[in-house]
């Protein structure tokens, strides 16, 4: 159930190979990075690759949660006890020109830019936030009763993931749930769904701790595609076991899609490819 509080003004190579050895309205998880187990994903779903456009520096202490491209710059949720914050950042460069920084007790988590706010999840506290995307000023809380993971919006209805297979759109007034969707590939369920964006009339999803990004059909839930994000960071790159990608943006106007991950030193503009 939710509640609004307002404030004053002041997958893809390893799901394939486990697959060929036989297999529009409105979890709790360690932060070591320990390995999940991988789902299974039916051969009649497309596998994509990725072409590399460009990259992008990225401040690689920061452990990126959500990510959104508007009016030519990226404004990203960062996370970790005493280290989560909103930030408005030049893409070209990576520098930083606006950080609201969450108290220590908040765990940041996905955000999204709906209209003239942004909206901001927290992992474990059951607590959003609501900014002015101008001055980044806190406008107002609300309340949900699962884990916050990631969130987008359809233009209509808030869209949020908790790290299950579930989907929930919320009204962005009120932030009751209208509805749920159960993303599944071919009827096998899907979950540890993190960062969202809503593309061109589908949800792309992370699939956290892989390097597969679902592409969903936010009316059935089914899985209608994969991009095989493999490679796409170098090994020397990672610095510990949560250097995971998350983090997807996209450019609406020039069809840029851009991707990163979690402390990782680049922010990557890529390309779909079959």
């Amino acid at each position: 159930m939710f509640s609004v509080r307002f404030y004053s003004k002041s997958i893809f190579a390893a799901f394939f190979l486990l697959a060929i050895l036989g297999i529009s309205a409105c979890s709790s998880v360690p932060e070591d990075g320990r390995q999940a187990e991988n789902h299974v994903t039916s051969p009649s779903v497309p596998v994509y690759t990725y072409e590399i456009v460009n990259r992008y520096p990225h401040d690689r202490d920061v452990f990126t949660q959500g990510l959104v491209f508007e009016n030519g710059v990226i404004y990203e949720g960062t996370g970790r006890y005493g280290g989560s914050s909103l930030r408005k950042v030049e893409l070209e460069t990576g520098k930083v020109r606006q950080i609201y920084e969450l108290p220590d007790q908040y765990f940041g988590e996905g955000i999204t830019v709906f209209g003239d706010t942004i909206i901001q999840l927290t992992w474990k506290s059951g607590v959003g936030f609501i900014y002015d995307k101008n001055s980044f000023e806190l406008l107002r809380d609300f309340a949900y009763d699962t884990e916050g993971w990631g969130i987008t919006h359809d233009g209509e209805c808030l869209i949020m993931s908790d790290g299950t297979s579930a989907l929930r759109f919320l009204n962005p007034e009120t932030f009751e749930i209208t509805r749920r969707i159960d993303v599944n590939d071919n009827g096998v369920p899907v979950d540890r769904l993190n960062e969202l964006e809503y593309i061109n009339g589908r949800i792309y999803t992370n699939v956290w701790q892989t390097d597969n990004i679902a592409i969903i059909e936010p009316g059935s839930g089914q899985v209608s595609g994969w991009i095989d994000l493999s490679g796409l960071l170098p090994p020397q790159s990672y610095s510990t076991p949560v250097d995971v990608l998350n983090g997807i943006a996209y450019d609406t106007a020039n069809e840029r899609l851009f991707v990163t991950g979690k402390l990782w030193p680049w922010l990557f503009e890529i390309r779909i490819s079959s």
